[in-house]
């Protein structure tokens, strides 16, 4: 395929130009604003690519990229041909589009807008519609149906779907799924999807279709009795983690040294998986990571029930082999370097949990940033104990960001940790530098935003052998 850069640049400025709640300064949630009927329409007018397609289809607070991703990789090792949709991106929109691991090229992306857009540009002009609802599709809607339509074009033999925000009224939703998997339910995203665990719980579990069978990563008794609830009305057979299956984590020592892979052992209490994988490898650290291994291996059997032919040697292959950006990531070493996307209390307490299982630097630094609707003191209450110093900064991406000011004065009421404010990633970059030795650690979280601000930002200031490490 030619490249075409007059024509990926119109494609990104047409994308550019659509409403994108993930980059708005307040993000709504509601039928009015987040409509399947919309997106169902939008796909009706493109053939139905998703009908065609075998899908799984995951949701939930946390976890949900990463089982995604493992999943994706293990069906890839088994060699089926499979596309994963995820979100939000770190650098590129086309990282949201891959097949077989491999982001779609610019390219391509720009032809599947072009085949996109007239219709677009169709239910624009009715807007709005017969109640005042706006037919104009976003900028998710739309990436979602241009991944759809790849998938559907390229031939792929399994789809991996993960859910953008809460589940119910996604524009994912719209898939008839083989399986549908719910990761993990945790406070966050509460003024769209409800302030408590019940409430959230109901709207992840908004996925959950008649007669399909459900996995369930989820282990508080107050979210885990509200899916049991819904899969039960509809008639679905329910696999719950702590029940039907489980996880032991070995954690890998001394990652400030050198590299070396965690260790998973699955465990089916049931006796209905045909699995009993021990020793698995994995690439993703932390327990949570093992505990989101063993979702992914949960709805591997069910994909097997479907089918689906996966081989132990392909799970291995696949979950030693996973690449997930800013899950705990380590970018060098002599200083460890670790970028994370940590963005709500759960995720921070897990970042916290595998630095110190597996990082032994005597001094660390947490550069920080993080969103307006997120539990800021939280996060700060689970990360400031384990660093000597913070750099407070903003990332530019996004209206939403919290100005350094505010986070230093959140942080100055809870401890003494040195801190200090920087306007933006680079400068924090330059500050947090000359805080580390060759024996410390340095951490970069709390959001997506600032993980891929921040990436760029040691790209520009190195010359590349920050990027050369990983976790393997």
């Amino acid at each position: 395929m030619a490249t075409h850069p007059v024509l990926a640049d119109d494609a990104a400025q047409f994308l550019a130009s659509r409403i994108n709640y993930e980059r708005a300064a307040t993000v709504p949630y509601g039928k009015r604003d987040f409509r399947l009927d919309r997106m169902r329409q939008l796909l009706a007018r493109l053939g139905n690519p998703h009908d065609g397609l075998r899908i799984a289809h995951i949701a939930g607070t946390k976890g949900k990229g990463s089982a995604a991703a493992m999943l994706a990789a293990v069906l890839t090792a088994a060699g089926y041909r499979t596309g994963l949709y995820s979100s939000p991106h770190l650098d590129r929109v086309e990282e949201r589009l891959a097949i077989d691991g491999v982001p779609c090229p610019a390219d391509e992306l720009a032809e599947l807008v072009a085949q996109v857009r007239p219709v677009v540009t169709a239910m624009d002009a009715e807007s709005p519609g017969p109640e005042g609802e706006s037919t104009r599709p976003t900028y998710f809607e739309i990436v979602t149906a241009l991944a759809l339509l790849r998938f559907a074009q390229q031939g792929t033999q399994a789809a991996v779907l993960e859910v953008g925000m809460g589940g119910r009224l996604d524009s994912t939703n719209v898939c008839r799924p083989l399986v549908s998997v719910i990761t993990s339910i945790s406070l966050d995203h509460t003024q769209q999807l409800g302030s408590t665990l019940a409430a959230i719980a109901a709207e992840k579990a908004g996925i959950i279709k008649p007669g399909v069978p459900v996995v369930s990563g989820v282990q508080a008794p107050e979210p885990r009795d509200v899916i049991a609830k819904i899969a039960a009305e509809r008639g679905c057979l329910l696999v719950e983690f702590g029940r039907d299956f489980d996880s032991t984590y070995h954690p890998p020592q001394r990652l400030d040294r050198a590299a070396q892979p965690a260790l998973v052992d699955f465990h089916d209490r049931s006796g209905n998986f045909g699995l009993a994988c021990q020793g698995l490898e994995l690439s993703l650290l932390g327990s949570h990571q093992a505990a989101n291994a063993a979702v992914a291996l949960a709805t591997i059997a069910q994909l097997r029930r479907s089918g689906f032919d996966i081989a132990e040697s392909a799970i291995r292959q696949g979950l030693a082999s996973v690449r997930w950006p800013a899950r705990v990531e380590v970018l060098s070493r002599r200083p460890t370097m670790v970028l994370d996307a940590a963005h709500n209390v759960a995720s921070a307490q897990a970042l916290v949990q595998v630095l110190g299982e597996s990082f032994a630097a005597r001094r660390r630094v947490l550069v920080f940033a993080t969103t307006r609707d997120k539990d800021l003191r939280g996060m700060l209450e689970v990360l400031l104990p384990h660093f000597d110093d913070v750099v407070f900064t903003r990332y530019w991406s996004n209206p939403r960001s919290v100005p350094p000011e505010a986070l230093d004065a959140a942080a100055a009421e809870l401890g003494s940790t040195r801190r200090q404010m920087c306007p933006d990633p680079a400068t924090a970059w330059q500050a947090a530098s000359r805080l580390v030795g060759p024996d410390d650690l340095l951490c970069i979280a709390g959001s997506f935003f600032i993980a891929a601000e921040m990436r760029a930002a040691i790209a520009q200031t190195t010359s590349g052998n920050h990027n050369a490490a990983t976790t393997r």
